[in-house]
């Protein structure tokens, strides 16, 4: 699952990384489910959701 994040934030538990409205979470490799809901809710030191969840699509291409 891939999140996209809604509002500006540095990320202190992955060195300081800064996300920017648009980005897409994580940025690599795996978050714990914990962090992931921390960031989706308003229990975080911003008190308001970070992040949203996205739905990736696959593009088939159509040949011939």
């Amino acid at each position: 699952m891939k999140y996209k994040v809604i509002e500006d934030f540095t990320d202190l538990q992955d060195n300081g990384h800064i996300y920017r409205t648009g980005d897409l979470f994580p940025r690599a490799g795996k978050v714990r489910k914990a962090r992931i809901n921390e960031l989706l809710s308003d229990k975080n030191k911003r008190g308001k959701p970070l992040i949203k969840e996205v739905e990736m699509r696959v593009v088939e291409s159509q040949e011939g």
